[in-house]
């Protein structure tokens, strides 16, 4: 009897499924189930999309905006992304330096199968997003982790970066607030990564999708505003998602040079063909229009933070850097693990089972004995929350 042929590919099997959504699918089921379930998973803003970016949808429905567009994206769309980078970045752009995506994910995925050849190595500082090994492995690339340190305020330093940089070195990624630490760069910080990078001719991946989030008084900065030199290694990720709580609208864009972008735009030719047409015009309006909701949205998750970390406080044994921007903390637990509890994966476990709270364990950001915590949530929910979570502590 002839036997089956394998047929999912290696490099498939090698890619986990997204974490944050297995937790929250997982939340999700049992709150269905009748649970009384806290989540304090979720990776997007729990607002509404502002009723001005809605109806800029409804009218491309109603005007029979719904066929192909452009592959990279309607040129309105990109000249709205120029001028708001020139903006908030003060950089200039011109519209075949500019790609429109389905969201951030795809612009990075896009980017990735452009530059990368087999065996290539992009540098990705730990705690990092869950998707970026994942997607330079798809790409054929090898990713390299270089772990930073909860008392340097999870940045990545150059001294750290120097000893991982050889031959096959493509890129570096920077993601400025971070997603799970809600870290933010300092100027001083990216010149000497800026020097590094100028110095061994690679490239700066800067993930700027929280860029507006910014939860304490401080002066951000992308990486590619700090020369010419600079600002040619690098490519710009950013998306309306988290910024207009378009999460589930699917539009990014991805900045850099021409012939990059041109290329990238032929896989998403091949791949996805054009971002949705009319959730482009929403996007349109989101960039284009009043920007007061983005204002009241950090000012809500300033409050909220705030009364994070005050009753993260109360759990002994518990340490946290206070996030400067995004809405995630990183809290560090790993006093609480034990024979039974040994990792930050049987951590999220035992506190959904005990506490019924959910939250996304810290092996999954590359950084086990964290936790992330979303404050993208009620101030009720987060009290409640770690309220739950601190009662199941002490049974430990």
């Amino acid at each position: 009897m002839c036997q089956d042929k394998e047929i999912i590919a290696k490099r498939i099997k090698a890619i986990p499924p997204s974490p944050t959504l297995t937790i929250t699918a997982k939340a999700k089921a049992l709150r269905a189930a009748g649970e009384d379930v806290i989540s304090l998973a979720a990776g997007e803003p729990d607002f509404d999309t502002p009723d001005h970016i809605k109806k800029a949808a409804i009218d491309a429905i109603h005007a029979g905006f719904t066929k192909y567009t452009e592959v990279g994206g309607i040129p309105e769309l990109k000249e709205a992304v120029a001028q708001y980078i020139k903006m908030e970045y003060g950089l200039s752009y011109t519209l075949d330096e500019i790609m429109i995506s389905c969201g951030g994910k795809q612009a990075l995925y896009n980017l990735f199968q452009v530059i990368l050849e087999p065996g290539d190595e992009v540098i990705i500082p730990a705690p990092y997003w869950v998707s970026y090994p994942p997607i330079v492995i798809l790409a054929g690339g090898r990713p390299i982790i270089v772990k930073t340190r909860e008392e340097d305020g999870f940045r990545l330093r150059a001294e750290d970066i120097k000893p991982y940089i050889g031959p096959k070195t493509k890129a570096i990624i920077i993601n400025s607030p971070s997603n799970p630490t809600g870290s933010i760069y300092t100027k001083e910080d990216l010149l000497k990564i800026a020097e590094l990078i100028i110095r061994y001719n690679i490239h700066i991946i800067s993930d700027d999708v929280y860029h507006k989030i910014i939860l304490d008084d401080i002066e951000w900065c992308c990486i590619a505003s700090l020369g010419e030199e600079v600002k040619k290694r690098t490519f710009i990720i950013n998306s309306v998602s988290k910024t207009y709580a378009m999460t589930g609208w699917r539009i990014g864009y991805l900045i850099g040079k021409k012939d990059v972008i041109k290329a990238a735009t032929r896989v998403q030719s091949q791949s996805t063909s054009n971002p949705n047409s009319i959730a482009q015009k929403a996007a349109l309006a989101a960039l284009t229009g009043p920007q007061d909701f983005v204002r009241g949205l950090v000012e809500v998750f300033k409050k909220r933070r705030d009364l994070l970390m005050e009753n993260l406080a109360k759990i002994p044994g518990v340490s946290c850097f206070r996030p400067q921007g995004t809405f995630y903390a990183f809290p560090r637990f790993s006093s609480y693990f034990n024979k039974k509890i040994k990792d930050s994966l049987k951590f999220t476990e035992y506190l959904l089972e005990e506490a019924k709270v959910a939250v996304v364990p810290g092996i999954a950001f590359g950084s086990d004995g964290f936790v992330r915590l979303s404050f993208a949530t009620s101030l009720d929910t987060i009290e409640e929350g770690l309220f739950r979570i601190k009662k199941a502590l002490d049974k430990l």
